[in-house]
């Protein structure tokens, strides 16, 4: 077994490597998954999967290393990146089409669905990240938005910046909503093609394979799960889409 960061031998029962005297903790199970896979490769028939298994998981050591090892300003630049710039476009845009332009607010509800998804593409598109802090991130997106929007009426026309009516408020949701399920379209979208791109099988929980089976009446062979999981991703990103269609336009129909 060899330290991700030094690439020395370490001991098998180790938690710290003796060379650089990094911790070792978070990677130990997938350095054990690697090293039991390794020893299994010389003696099995079906040896092409072993080994794409093996890359697959020594990449997400090398992820979660990158996840370990990465500063705070790197990640305050890729919330930058991907939070506050489709922030300030989407500002940039309220103040086009409704205070210089004064165009009718459908343009700016279709801006507000267009404009976020392609962000969280190509952060997930990327490379592998954790869906649930990013879609958190993408609600505190869409409140502040929305909320900024409000504050750019209430300059030019003298209006009160937050609702004032349980009507209003209904409407700053289902906006702040339209907003957030745009962003989780792309999230989805960025997913099914990093996954495709890279030929990597999508984590599975054994508690979500179990369900899987027990829906299914069937044992699913692994690449039946994979398949499985990608079509059910794509239908869960026609669905947010619905959904960020629906929340943004209602009013207009």
């Amino acid at each position: 077994m060899k330290c991700p960061y030094c690439i020395s031998e370490i001991d098998s029962e180790a938690y710290v490597c003796k060379t650089c005297t990094k911790d070792l903790y978070l990677f130990k199970p997938l350095l054990q998954k690697i090293s039991d896979l390794e020893e299994k490769l010389n003696n099995a028939a079906d040896k092409e999967t072993l080994e794409s298994r093996i890359n697959e998981l020594e990449e997400e050591l090398q992820y979660k290393k990158e996840l370990e090892s990465e500063s705070i300003s790197e990640k305050i630049l890729k919330i930058v990146k991907f939070l506050f710039f489709p922030l300030i476009i989407l500002l940039f845009a309220h103040a086009i089409i409704v205070v210089i332009y004064d165009l009718k607010l459908i343009y700016l509800r279709l801006a507000s669905i267009i404009i976020p998804m392609p962000f969280a593409y190509f952060l997930f598109q990327k490379k592998k990240n954790s869906l649930l802090p990013w879609f958190l991130g993408s609600l505190v997106l869409a409140f502040i938005t929305v909320i900024g929007m409000s504050a750019i009426t209430s300059s030019v026309d003298k209006t009160p910046i937050m609702p004032q009516s349980i009507i209003e408020w209904k409407e700053f949701i289902e906006y702040s909503l339209s907003i957030t399920f745009s962003f989780l379209t792309g999230m989805l979208l960025g997913t099914i093609s990093y996954f495709k791109r890279s030929k990597h099988q999508i984590d599975i929980n054994p508690m979500l394979k179990s369900l899987i089976n027990i829906i299914s009446n069937k044992k699913l062979n692994p690449q039946a799960l994979q398949d499985l999981l990608q079509k059910s991703i794509k239908y869960v990103s026609l669905a947010t889409t619905l959904v960020s269609v629906y929340t943004g336009l209602k009013r207009f129909f």
